[in-house]
């Protein structure tokens, strides 16, 4: 089922640059194949942070906040169930309690019972006791008839979000989002958490040039949320821009400085990470998705108290909650990915042993909270886009649909193409280029099935997607060392379009055992002759290699910490071919 990739090398670009003529040749050409060209794009200095004067709607979300501080008014904080919305929330009621707000609290939607964002439906249940103000966080630039509902109640309504607006923007009092329109904001790749850390961090500065911070009243510093900034940016996958790298970079060094609130520290124990060497992957792939699990499966919430109390054996009992969860998703997980791989083999066999151009799937008994992942995992072994359907509710006739997408077909234009040719086929529908959401009707599923193939044939034409995978490059045997692997990752974090180097090469597989029931661990050789290097291919077993002496693989240069000693280590990637 998984095709064959093409690898390809990165292209570095040629002409003049400012990197620092000392640096060493991969090292620069690893930045050049990342935009970077100049020494000043390596300073992450939080001064180096974009000013926040050109974020529309600011100045009247800080007026509304401002106000609302100094007369005791009532705040409620409206998030997302995914970690993004988890983060930014617990960053807006934690700073607006720092900054001197005295009745401040939140909600975050059940996705089975409200679906995402401010709904209208959501704000009924504020309405026998409404908030003076609601500041919406990761979600309302598509809510506007939620945002209408909360006006109407005499609520003043702040959107924060990252999202791309509609055709119309919500009726709020203030709008902070640096892609709404007529946003001259340089970096419009933050996260949620992003946009609300701007926001605190902006309002912070008004209360103190008011002479709010006086006698007992301590103004508060900001680093302290920057550990949220850097979880919920990675785990939104959003472009590692400098500016996200700026804050991930501070958020990051926070952790490892033992600084950061008990929440994440017990989520890293929990995903059997140190904290003293915490990288932007382990909070995507230890942490995220524990805390990501709550909204999957229950409610974000337990998530939120999570990253909010400042009590550490709460925080553990906290944690422990989310990992179970997690636990319970894997499973979950591994059941519908079971029944997608046999959709999908039958798919093939029903073509003559061929893939279609997209893949539509779906199990009366799937969970709507997982097939996203399930999505993603399918489009990952086929290089295929693939929508995934699970019920909207026990006995409901109405579908959850999830579709993850491949390099070079945007998703949300194949489904609006879909809604074009297809008039009322889809209900809602909505997301981005790499992934999108919709509903659907059960009895339309065939039909739709049928026009999703057609529309996405529509914009690949007649070649199919090719998987593929970019590499840096070879690297000869005298860089594969833990002095190289350090300047490597100071040159992190790595992330969303910025991603961490791939490189190739030829070894002799000098030993190997299986480690952990699932993970292949070697000891390897290049075939330059030089000195051997211990590698983990996660995933892969023995009989991957085929019984080979002697493979091609693409790999990441790592750093293992073991009891306190340091080493270089290759994380095997793939498994080119054997030699």
């Amino acid at each position: 089922m998984n095709p064959k990739p093409l690898i390809r090398r990165r292209d570095v670009p040629g002409g003049d640059h400012g990197l620092p003529p000392d640096l060493h040749p991969v090292l620069r050409d690893v930045l050049l194949a990342r935009g970077v060209r100049d020494a000043d794009d390596l300073d992450l200095a939080l001064s180096r942070l974009a000013m926040p004067d050109t974020l529309r709607g600011l100045d009247a979300a800080i007026g509304i906040l401002a106000d609302a501080i100094r007369e005791d008014r009532r705040i409620l904080v409206v998030g997302d169930f995914d970690a993004d919305g988890a983060t930014g929330t617990a960053l807006a009621v934690s700073a607006l309690r720092a900054l001197g707000a005295k009745h401040v609290d939140f909600r975050v939607p059940n996705r089975f019972e409200f679906g995402y964002g401010l709904t209208p439906g959501l704000v009924e249940t504020l309405a026998d006791d409404p908030p003076d103000v609601l500041v919406t966080v990761d979600s309302g630039i598509c809510c506007n008839a939620g945002v209408a509902a909360a006006t109407s109640l005499g609520i003043q309504v702040i959107v924060t979000d990252h999202h791309l607006p509609g055709q119309a923007l919500p009726p709020a009092a203030a709008i902070v989002n640096p892609n709404q329109p007529g946003d001259e904001f340089p970096s419009k790749y933050l996260a949620g958490v992003g946009v609300v850390f701007y926001l605190v961090s902006v309002l912070k500065t008004h209360l103190g040039g008011s002479g709010w911070f006086t006698g007992k009243r301590r103004e508060p510093g900001m680093g302290q949320f920057l550990d949220l900034v850097a979880l919920g940016t990675v785990a939104d996958v959003v472009p590692l821009d400098r500016n996200n790298r700026v804050l991930v970079n501070h958020g990051l060094r926070r952790i490892r400085a033992g600084a950061a609130r008990p929440g994440i520290l017990a989520l890293l124990r929990a995903g059997k990470r140190d904290y003293r060497h915490v990288t932007a992957a382990d909070m995507g792939f230890a942490v995220a998705p524990r805390l990501n699990a709550a909204g999957r499966l229950e409610d974000m919430a337990v998530g939120i108290r999570c990253l909010l109390t400042d009590d550490v054996e709460e925080a553990r009992e906290l944690a422990a909650t989310l990992d179970e969860l997690n636990t319970q998703r894997k499973a979950l997980q591994a059941g519908m990915q079971e029944s997608a791989g046999a959709q999908v083999e039958k798919v093939i066999e029903s073509l003559g042993n061929e893939l279609p151009f997209s893949l539509c799937l779906y199990d009366p008994e799937w969970h709507q909270g997982i097939v996203g992942l399930v999505a993603s995992k399918v489009k990952e072994a086929t290089h295929r886009p693939v929508v995934a359907f699970a019920p909207e509710q026990d006995g409901s006739d109405q579908l959850k649909g999830s579709a993850r997408s491949v390099k070079g077909l945007h998703i949300r234009d194949v489904l609006a193409h879909v809604d074009a040719m297809h008039p009322g086929l889809m209900g809602a529908y909505g997301g981005h280029a790499m992934a999108a959401g919709l509903s659907l009707a059960t009895a339309n599923l065939d039909h739709f099935r049928d026009a999703l193939e057609a529309s996405t044939r529509h914009f690949l034409g007649d070649e199919p997607p090719q998987a593929e995978r970019v590499t840096d490059g070879e690297l000869p045997g005298t860089d594969l060392s833990l002095d190289f692997a350090r300047e490597l990752h100071a040159l992190g974090p790595w992330g969303q379009r910025y991603p961490e180097p791939v490189f190739e090469g030829a070894f002799e597989v000098v030993d190997q055992r299986v480690v952990g029931g699932a993970h292949l661990k070697m000891v390897l050789r290049p075939l330059d002759g030089h000195e051997m290097i211990d590698a983990i291919a996660f995933g892969k077993l023995p009989e991957d290699l085929g019984g080979a002496r002697s493979a091609r693989f693409l790999y990441r240069l790592d750093i293992n910490h073991f009891r306190g000693v340091e080493s270089a280590q290759l994380v095997i990637e793939h498994i080119v071919c054997a030699l």
